[in-house]
C-alpha cells in the first residue's frame, strides 16, 4: 500500500524512543493503531546528526503543546536505528543534538514504512523530508515532501491542521478566524 491522501495512512510498526530512559529501553514499539482518535503530524526526515533536520525537529518539539491543544500527536521517524536515535536525544543541543525532544522518533531501518509513505530515497536508502497529517480515523488527509536542503514550516503545520479539521473549504492563506468559503 502506498500513501495517498483520502485513503487509509499505511499501517507501521516501529521501535521508538517512547518512554524510554537508557539503551535498554528501546524495544517500545509504535504503531498506527495507537494514534486512533486523535489527529497525527507523522513526519520523515533524512538522517540524524544532520543540519537542517535538527533545526525542524526542535522548532516542532517547542510548539509541542500547540499540537496537543488542538487534539494532534507529533512523529518523527528515519531510517536510522532506534540505537542512533537514542543517541541523538541525548545529545545536548549545543552539540548537535535534540536533547529534551518531547515527542518521540521511530527507527524505519527496514525502510519499509519509508516505502509505504513514498519518500524512501533508494538510491542512497535515507528518507526524503515528507510530512503527513493522518485523521483520527486513521485517513490520510495532508502530505508533502520537500527537497532535503529545506526545512519545514511549523506555522504552515499548524495551520493546515487547523483547516482540515474545520471540514470547511478553506481558500489560500486561511487562517483560523476566517471565513470558509460557502458555496450556494
Amino acid at each position: 500500500m502506498i500513501a495517498q491522501v483520502g485513503k487509509p495512512a499505511p499501517e507501521f510498526k516501529l521501535k521508538s524512543t517512547k518512554n524510554a530512559t537508557g539503551p535498554k529501553d528501546l524495544g517500545f514499539e509504535i504503531s498506527l493503531a495507537d494514534y486512533r482518535g486523535k489527529w497525527l503530524v507523522f513526519f520523515f526526515y533524512p538522517l540524524d546528526f544532520t543540519f537542517v533536520c535538527p533545526t525542524e525537529i526542535l522548532a516542532l518539539s517547542d510548539r509541542y503543546e500547540d499540537f496537543t491543544a488542538l487534539g494532534a500527536d507529533v512523529l518523527g521517524c528515519s531510517t536510522d536505528s532506534v540505537f542512533s536515535h537514542w543517541a541523538w536525544i541525548s545529545t545536548p543541543v549545543a552539540q548537535n543534538g535534540i536533547a529534551g525532544l518531547k515527542y518521540p522518533l521511530v527507527a524505519d531501518y527496514k525502510k519499509e514504512t519509508a516505502l509505504a509513505y513514498n519518500v524512501l530515497d533508494e538510491d542512497d536508502g535515507k528518507a526524503q523530508r515528507g510530512l503527513f497529517i493522518i485523521d483520527p480515523e486513521g485517513v490520510l488527509r495532508y502530505s508533502t515532501v520537500t527537497a532535503d536542503n529545506v526545512g519545514r514550516s511549523v506555522d504552515e503545520t499548524l495551520r493546515v491542521l487547523q483547516a482540515l479539521q474545520t471540514g470547511g473549504l478553506c481558500p489560500a492563506e486561511w487562517k483560523p478566524g476566517k471565513q470558509l468559503l460557502s458555496v450556494a
